[in-house]
Formats: structure tokens, sequence, C-alpha cells
């Protein structure tokens, strides 16, 4: 009996949306979110000029951006097509985000730095969950390459890291007084 999976159940989907379609729609909302964090970390960039902010997110905003490139490539490589629309809505998303004033209507609040660098900490995160899941896919599909994959894996956690140790350091600017 084919039955179409509802929500909450562990069911298989059949229908039009199993298998190739669901792992097109899967990847396009992963492109959208990596334009959208290759868009960010270009902007948090250019926001902290030269200072030692910008020069630690600069060689993680390039690889955010060669992540994106690689992730066009497999989908390349497992005939999903790019949905334009999806791309164009992640930057629409990210340019959105930047209107929050966090406090601040004419000059840039350090708020904002540190809510940056949590979004883009949080989309390395996803980034990273996309990645495994391909992973696992590579188990049985000879068009990924596990070892590639185990390689963008380590490199989401190195970013997860260096973001992470980034943010604590705005925490330290932002709250200064907050441990005493």
């Amino acid at each position: 009996m084919n039955e179409r999976a509802r929500p909450g159940t562990h069911g298989h989907a059949s229908g039009p949306y199993t298998g190739p379609a669901l792992l097109g729609i899967y990847l396009n909302d992963h492109l959208a979110g990596a334009t959208a964090g290759a868009e960010r970390a270009r902007y948090l960039v250019r926001t902290c000029g030269d200072s030692a902010l910008g020069a630690a997110v600069a060689p993680v905003a390039a690889e955010i951006a060669e992540d994106r490139a690689t992730l066009i490539r497999v989908m390349r490589r497992l005939g999903v097509p790019v949905r334009q629309y999806k791309v164009y809505a992640g930057r629409v998303a990210e340019r959105v985000g930047r209107l929050k004033t966090n406090g601040r209507l004419l000059h840039r609040s350090p708020l904002s730095t540190l809510l940056e660098l949590e979004a883009l900490r949080l989309g390395v995160q996803g980034k990273q969950a996309g990645w495994r899941t391909l992973r696992h896919l590579a188990d049985t599909d000879d068009r990924l390459d596990a070892r590639q994959l185990d390689g963008l894996l380590e490199r989401a956690r190195r970013q997860t890291d260096t973001l992470e140790e980034l943010r604590l350091q705005q925490v330290r600017t932002v709250f200064p007084d907050a441990g005493d």
C-alpha cells in the first residue's frame, strides 16, 4: 500500500515529492541559506573594515563563499537544478536582516556585530547539517565524494569554532561589565 506520510509520522512519503524531488528542494533550501550566509559574511567583513575582527572574519567569509560554490557543483553532479527564486530569496532575507537598528539609528551598534556573528555561526551549523546529510547519502550514491564531504564537515567545524571565539570576544566588548 502506497500511503503518503502524514506530518508527525516517520513513514515514507510517496507521490510527487519523493526521493530526487525532495533532495532538490532540500539542496535548494540549503543554497538559499548559503547565499544569505555568504552575503552576511561579506557584509560583516566590509563593516568591520581593517579591524582585527574584520581580519579574523575575512578568511571565514571566503570559505563560506567557497562552500556555497561547492554546494552548487554538488547539485550539478546530482542533476539538481538551481532554483533562482530561492537564491534571490536568500539574498533578500539577508538584506532585510540588516534593517534592525539594535538601539541606534545613524551609527552601527556593537550589538549588530554580535548578532551577525551569531547568525553566521547558526548558518554554519545549518550548513554542517546539510553536509552531514550528504555524507550519509554518499554511502549509497557514488556521485557524492565521501572524502570531500568529510573535509567540508571538518572545515565547517573549524568555522563554527572560530565564529564562537569571535562571538565571545564581541560579547566582552558589548557587555564589558557583565562578569563583575
